[in-house]
């Protein structure tokens, strides 16, 4: 079988693979679509913490049953069937995962990141992370993982309807931060510092407020909230600057919310933290019952997909495409490869 390899940094290869055969308990796959992800073109240029050389890419995932092996524990799927694929592979014997919390289990191997993913034709998962998604096409299927990782972040922050939540960078975390902020009932302002951008979050997103952070931020958002400020604040820019920037902006009382993982140490200015009483939250990937929660939302029309996915390649096609999504005048949000 085919599948794309991230030999070293800049360096994708096509390469010929065996056949991957499932153990018992697993399932073999015929993947369908992956979504290409920031963390998947951090990879590339080399600036990914947790990654090692070489790897196959891919864990925005859907894909097709071709064989349960062992007993079939995947949601009563069956061969044929498409479903999303969880690509968090946790223990569940650790510290967290015995509190539910397998998204940040100690042994945690992501697939694409810590162990070859979904760039190519076959794959074999545990059956486990296997998620039916009746209703939802395959292409919507494949951003299940992306819009998980924004609603994991929001059920972290607990939030309120009626508050005023900050959404720091538009870019594809960022819009599942928003979507799912709204659908918990708060006010959503979305800041960035791209007007591009910015016209798709009013067009898509209809946030409350879109907000262009290359002027004073900090002033518009005093105007906006009567000096107040967002009570909950979330970060996706993946940028050290804009993320200890973000301190400034919550409310007291409040709480920020570190979306984004950068490979960079994060400072603050204690006596204003603890002036303010501020709660520091980090978001790490997502639950089954975030997935479960996208996928419902997707299915009832609640979530925009669709308008995200800007760029679309074969298998064959990621080696020469893959270096321009990388080019801001390339405009891409969400790159998805086709099988």
């Amino acid at each position: 079988m085919r599948c794309v390899v991230l030999v070293e940094p800049g360096r994708l290869e096509m390469r010929e693979a065996g056949m991957p055969v499932p153990a018992a308990g697993e399932a073999l796959l015929r993947v369908r679509r992956i979504g290409v992800c920031g963390t998947d073109l951090h990879a590339y240029e080399g600036r990914q913490p947790f990654f090692t050389y070489p790897r196959v890419l891919g864990h925005e995932i859907s894909a097709e049953v071709v064989e349960l092996t062992g007993a079939a524990d995947a949601d009563t799927l069956k061969p044929g069937d498409a479903c999303v694929v969880s690509p968090y592979l946790w223990c569940g014997e650790c510290v967290a995962c015995r509190q539910g919390k397998t998204n940040c289990c100690t042994r945690l191997k992501v697939l694409g990141v810590h162990t070859d993913g979904a760039m190519q034709e076959y794959l074999v998962v545990p059956q486990r992370h296997l998620v039916k998604a009746d209703g939802l096409s395959l292409e919507q299927m494949a951003t299940v993982e992306n819009q998980s990782i924004g609603a994991h972040a929001v059920r972290r922050a607990q939030l309120r309807a009626g508050e005023t939540v900050l959404v720091i960078g538009a870019g594809p975390i960022g819009f599942g931060v928003t979507q799912f902020a709204k659908l918990s009932g708060a006010r959503v302002i979305v800041a960035d510092v791209s007007e591009r951008r910015l016209d798709f979050v009013r067009q898509w997103l209809r946030p409350d407020q879109a907000l262009n952070a290359t002027t004073d931020l900090g002033a518009q958002l005093a105007e906006l909230t009567s000096g107040d400020f967002p009570t909950a604040v979330f970060d996706c820019t993946g940028n050290p600057a804009s993320m200890m920037k973000a301190f400034s902006f919550v409310a007291h009382g409040g709480r920020l919310i570190l979306v984004s993982i950068v490979q960079a140490d994060l400072t603050f200015h204690d006596p204003d933290f603890h002036r303010r009483e501020l709660t520091l939250l980090s978001s790490r990937n997502a639950t089954r019952d975030d997935f479960e929660w996208v996928i419902g939302a997707i299915a009832a029309g609640h979530v925009v997909t669709e308008p995200l996915t800007t760029q679309r390649v074969a298998l064959d096609g990621v080696v020469a495409a893959f270096p321009a999504w990388l080019k801001p005048e390339a405009g891409v949000l969400k790159a998805m490869v086709e099988l």
